[in-house]
């Protein structure tokens, strides 16, 4: 429902609580944001504590009174080093134990253990989140998983005079990209949002950076489609918030992959990337997977993509979830997927991104 505060706060304070009611976030303050660290400290070690008791009291065996301390230094290095999303899907190991710092959505309903693990999971929100050591610059909104910085966003109402632009102009001009919350593949993707439109960047470079649009389109044309009784964005916090989907873009859709490319003096080099589904990808991609867990295989989709939208990768994510579907009643959707393409470059391109 609109606000009734016009200001910037009252459009944070319709997305925190649409997030609280509709999808049981955590609301939690700035002053439990360990800026060292980048995390919250209180709710990473509560994760672990009700949903791995046993790993926990391992390593207390080994660490003493200092094992909260030790292993989240650790648990830090090992996000420096592999990067937050591999951290998650992986676990950190330490002393010989492996903990784990998420848990997937099973694919059915038959092991009452792994839907007890998936409902350990702790999603919570942030707001004026001062991250820095060095200054007391703050970011709107920050949502976390399991207390581990997840997703950033800079919110602006259109009724103040600021707009999306404004929001992305200030991560380029005043988000130093060295601050540990900032730094690349620590936090999965920086949103900008505003009433009408959302855009999207898992990279700040300052200047450099570059936003991509996560916007529904409207009519053919750029934007999101009028909802009465609601802003134009409310699919962000509605939808792509949710919990499942949260956690299906973490499990499935947000991937690491390296290009290869020539530098001034023309020698081959590799840089690596975060790679974060577009609105259409992402739409895509589930409705069709819905569709054939219900529907089963046999049926034919046509999927109109534009030049440069990200077709390998719409592809790759589909063939990734297709091959392993399962029905509700435990049993293979699809026996194998085959990607037939026309052209060798793609070919590559494919076989690199659905194996990332």
């Amino acid at each position: 429902m609109p606000i009734t505060n016009t200001k910037e706060s009252g459009f944070e304070d319709l997305i925190e609580n649409e997030l609280l009611a509709l999808h049981g976030y955590k609301a939690r303050t700035t002053s439990q944001f360990d800026k060292k660290l980048a995390m919250d400290i209180e709710l990473v070690v509560a994760f672990i504590q009700a949903s791995q008791p046993e790993a926990w009291e391992k390593l207390s065996e080994q660490y003493g009174a200092e094992v909260q301390e030790r292993f989240l230094v650790r648990l830090d290095s090992e996000i420096a080093e592999r990067g937050l999303i591999d951290v998650l899907r992986r676990g950190v190991r330490d002393r010989g134990v492996t903990v784990r710092l998420a848990f997937w959505q099973p694919q059915n309903n038959l092991n009452p253990e792994l839907i007890t693990e998936y409902n350990h999971n702790i999603l919570s929100v942030m707001r004026q989140v001062k991250y820095s050591e060095k200054n007391e610059n703050s970011i709107d909104m920050v949502l976390f998983l399991n207390g581990l910085p997840i997703f950033t966003a800079e919110l602006k109402n259109q009724l103040t005079g600021q707009t999306v632009r404004h929001a992305m102009a200030q991560y380029r001009n005043d988000r130093e990209p060295k601050e540990k919350l900032l730094s690349s593949q620590r936090c999965l993707t920086h949103f900008a949002v505003d009433t009408e439109e959302v855009f999207m960047t898992t990279v700040l470079a300052g200047l450099k950076t570059r936003f991509l649009p996560f916007n529904k389109g409207d009519k053919g044309g750029i934007g999101n489609p009028t909802v009465k009784g609601k802003y134009k964005t409310h699919y962000l916090w509605e939808e792509v918030y949710a919990k499942d989907s949260v956690m299906d873009l973490l499990a499935n859709f947000i991937s690491v992959q390296t290009e290869e490319y020539d530098d001034a003096r023309r020698r081959k080099q590799k840089k690596t990337f975060l790679i974060f589904p577009r609105y259409h990808q992402y739409d895509t991609v589930r409705r069709l997977v819905s569709d054939a867990r219900t529907g089963g295989s046999g049926k034919n989709y046509l999927i109109q993509h534009s030049a440069g939208s990200g077709k390998s990768n719409t592809i790759a994510w589909t063939a990734h979830r297709l091959a392993e579907l399962h029905t509700e009643a435990n049993e293979n959707v699809f026996d194998s997927v085959i990607v037939v393409t026309d052209r060798r470059v793609l070919d590559r391109q494919l076989s690199e991104t659905v194996a990332s």
